[in-house]
């Protein structure tokens, strides 16, 4: 179904993982170290990347962080530490869900199914053109070609920002709760959402924002969320 990308310097979790994931029908690409996870995303097709934070040579944040200037793959990182600053960190680094050590194998195995089906869909070609393109300023967002420009040039977002633009962009001037944003893209409920939304919608900013401190258009709206304002 899908080639995934196992880094961890542990290779029992490594062969832990590979076992659930094999079973779901996924091709398991492993690696033990940054540094190998980056040799191999640029020499096999990989549509979602598992890797650790804590590892010799090149650790998971920065890994991710080196990944994200060329690659918008779906990434989860795996960590010991549960502390809401280690999972602000890899948010801010690029990684699109964060899942804490020990976990549940069945877990893991549903939010790699839940990130893959953003991707996939983000990125299908046979997927059914819907005919919208949406538009406010010099923002557009074109859902056929899943393509957003600025001024009418490229902006490069993961599945989860664009997926959070295009909520907020297809109902302009609407306002949408933390907990509401979170509960359409993340399809779970909110609990404690506040921290991973608001720092997806930092980097929507810091990517369609010509003063990300002052946006034109993804504002916050105080005590209720945000929203794309109507230009």
């Amino acid at each position: 179904m899908a080639n995934i990308l196992v880094c961890d310097d542990d290779k029992d979790i490594v062969e832990a993982i590979h076992i659930y994931l094999q079973q779901e029908g996924h091709q398991v690409l492993k690696a033990y170290d940054g540094v190998q996870a980056m040799q191999v995303l640029r020499t096999q097709e990989v549509d979602l990347l598992i890797i650790d934070v804590m590892m010799p040579r090149l650790d998971g944040i920065r890994a991710t962080l080196k990944i994200r200037e060329e690659n918008p793959l779906p990434i989860i990182i795996l960590s010991a530490k549960s502390e809401d600053a280690d999972k602000i960190l890899g948010l801010n680094v690029g990684a699109d869900d964060y899942v804490t050590k020990p976990f549940n194998p069945l877990e893991l195995v549903a939010r790699v199914r839940s990130q893959l089906r953003r991707y996939m869909k983000l990125g299908s070609v046979s997927q059914e053109k819907s005919g919208h393109i949406y538009e406010t300023g010099g923002l557009m967002v074109d859902d056929d070609r899943k393509e957003v420009t600025v001024d009418g040039e490229p902006v490069r977002l993961t599945p989860i920002e664009y997926n959070i633009l295009l909520l907020l962009i297809k109902h302009q001037g609407r306002v949408y709760s933390i907990n509401q944003i979170y509960e359409n893209i993340w399809n779970e409920q909110a609990i404690a959402a506040d921290n991973t939304v608001a720092v997806h919608i930092r980097h929507i900013r810091e990517k369609i924002e010509i003063n990300p401190k002052e946006p034109r258009y993804l504002k916050v709206v105080w005590g209720l969320g945000y929203k794309v304002e109507k230009i």
